[in-house]
């Protein structure tokens, strides 16, 4: 294949994860209150020979609390996502991404800023700090599918022990809107969706990272930490966060496939 040229390649624009976020933000239109509309899922895939012990894992993990949401998704080899074709002898999860979270709020009219992924150290089940996160302005890539390449999770840890850490994300909002976050976060909750892991005050700082002024910040555990724990038991999975926006009406609870 010939290389490109130098001013074909100055053409193409580089695109930062904030940009692909903003996308799915204004694209979700899932109410929790009719329990209706488009969210967004992560989408992974598994060798078929083992997508029944995968999904057992996904159930542990999301009965535990460190998902958004217990829906998922079953993709058959040769079915399509968006532009994209599940290969063959391979199938599909989807589960629902954590910007679903995002995306609810900003329909209420609240102005969020989505600022980094990263990891949370958890000690006897109380998350303390983040202990690496890259940004969403910073990076091409999702921060949670780079840290989840480098083997740096520990969340069957944290099912086993109350301690390891954890994949999660982290948002800031302007003060005047808090008691607005609240009532959608309780809305979400009451629709089955939980994962939030800290809702921080004003001006301070939410699990030692500091936040703009006039903000505070919420954070959310990763949608992807099953794929985590999944990829720590040995199990070869390729994960993909942030992937597209799915009707909700496609999704079921994984109780009813495992």
């Amino acid at each position: 294949m010939p290389l490109k040229k130098i001013s074909q390649i100055a053409e193409e624009p580089i695109t930062f994860t904030v940009s692909k976020i903003e996308d799915l933000m204004y694209g979700v239109s899932f109410d929790p209150s009719t329990y209706a509309g488009k969210i967004v899922t992560n989408i992974s895939m598994i060798d078929g020979e083992h997508i029944d012990d995968v999904l057992s894992i996904f159930r542990d993990v999301m009965s535990s609390g460190l998902t958004v949401s217990p829906l998922v998704k079953l993709l058959s080899p040769g079915e399509k996502v968006g532009s994209f074709t599940i290969p063959p002898n391979m199938q599909g999860i989807a589960t629902v991404c954590s910007i679903t979270v995002d995306g609810v709020l900003l329909k209420h009219g609240i102005p969020i800023k989505p600022i980094f992924g990263g990891l949370v150290e958890i000690r006897n089940s109380v998350p303390l700090r983040f202990t690496d996160l890259v940004r969403y302005d910073s990076t091409t890539l999702d921060p949670l599918e780079i840290l989840m390449s480098q083997s740096l999770t520990s969340v069957s840890d944290m099912l086993t022990s109350g301690s390891g850490k954890i994949l999660a994300n982290m948002r800031e909002i302007t003060m005047n809107a808090r008691e607005k976050v609240e009532e959608v976060l309780d809305e979400l909750v009451v629709a089955g969706f939980g994962g939030i892991l800290e809702v921080g005050e004003p001006n301070s700082d939410i699990l030692g990272v500091s936040v703009e002024r006039d903000h505070f910040g919420v954070v959310v555990v990763g949608g992807t930490n099953a794929e985590a724990v999944a990829q720590e038991q040995g199990f070869k999975i390729e994960a993909h966060a942030m992937f597209t926006l799915m009707d909700i009406e496609e999704m079921t609870p994984i109780t009813q496939l495992v």
